[in-house]
């Protein structure tokens, strides 16, 4: 496993728990962090549970060592990643503990690999918190908008979730990879997105990230396409102040690092962005309805 890869399994496992136990918006500023990374800045989706959350990214501005994540609930995440050497790729994450051991869970008890594209690379790991990884080789564009996925299936206590990715040059979507994990039997929920830092070198901090989330839906369990139009902005407990969101033209639009000044929402608040015109679901809600009971 690369360093990059390294940073970033541990990295992200922080930021995504920091977004769930509100680290952004009432814990003590992490003095450690000032000046060393970008501050990593979150979008909270209030929706309920589901079998499909969908969503789209169009990144803007990009530096080395970026997590941008587009799809996160509560037991995994999913996104376009820039690795430390340029690398660029999409991953799919879903845990089964929050121990730093890969292998500490028992093997019954750890997520299971059911499904994977035969273009994937997939492996276990730990750091901060254990579970199961997959990458996918992309290299995705500054200025396109990308359409990801992912989608549920309850089976007993565990929950089968399954990342899609939209591509463009294939106009098609792809199936990448379905984890089981156990859940005690939960449909999605939890929804939310981020972008983050994760070279940590100092100089990191002088790039800006900057990325539009658009157009995110969910599949309720009774079958009904959900339209997401409100988010809550909420950052990590690095006390520099030099991000920034808003809402404008049914676009949230996230920004950290840099030059950035906090001249649109505040952190905690709630935006809503409402689309133009009337939002129509998209037709990719319907993928992995099929495998349903």
């Amino acid at each position: 496993m690369t360093r990059a890869i390294r940073w970033m399994t541990a990295v992200s496992f922080a930021t995504a728990a920091a977004f769930w136990v509100g680290t952004g918006v009432c814990a003590k500023a992490d003095e450690r962090l000032k000046d060393i990374a970008c501050r990593s800045v979150h979008l909270g989706y209030p929706a309920g549970a589901g079998t499909a959350f969908y969503n789209e990214i169009t990144i803007r501005e990009s530096a080395v060592g970026t997590y941008f994540m587009v799809c996160g609930w509560d037991k995994g995440y999913f996104g376009l990643q820039e690795l430390a050497d340029g690398k660029k790729l999409l991953i799919f994450s879903v845990w089964d503990s929050e121990s730093d051991d890969p292998n500490a869970q028992k093997a019954e008890a750890r997520t299971r690999l059911l499904y994977q594209d035969e273009k994937l690379r997939v492996k276990r790991f730990g750091g901060e918190g254990s579970g199961g990884q997959s990458f996918f080789d992309y290299d995705w564009k500054t200025g396109e908008t990308y359409r990801l996925m992912v989608s549920s299936r309850v089976d007993g206590d565990r929950t089968e979730y399954t990342g899609w990715f939209f591509v463009p040059e294939e106009a098609a979507w792809k199936k990448l990879v379905t984890f089981s994990t156990i859940t005690g039997g939960k449909d999605l929920g939890g929804y939310y997105a981020f972008i983050e830092d994760f070279k940590r070198d100092r100089t990191s901090t002088t790039h800006t990230r900057r990325a539009e989330f658009a157009n995110a839906w969910i599949r309720s369990t009774a079958g009904e396409a959900v339209p997401i139009t409100k988010a809550r902005f909420t950052a990590d407990a690095n006390p520099v102040t030099n991000i920034d969101a808003f809402a404008r033209d049914g676009r949230f639009t996230l920004i950290t690092g840099g030059a950035t000044r906090n001249e649109g929402a505040r952190l905690r608040e709630i935006m809503e962005a409402l689309p133009p015109e009337a939002p129509t679901a998209p037709a990719a809600l319907s993928l992995g309805v099929e495998a349903r009971p």
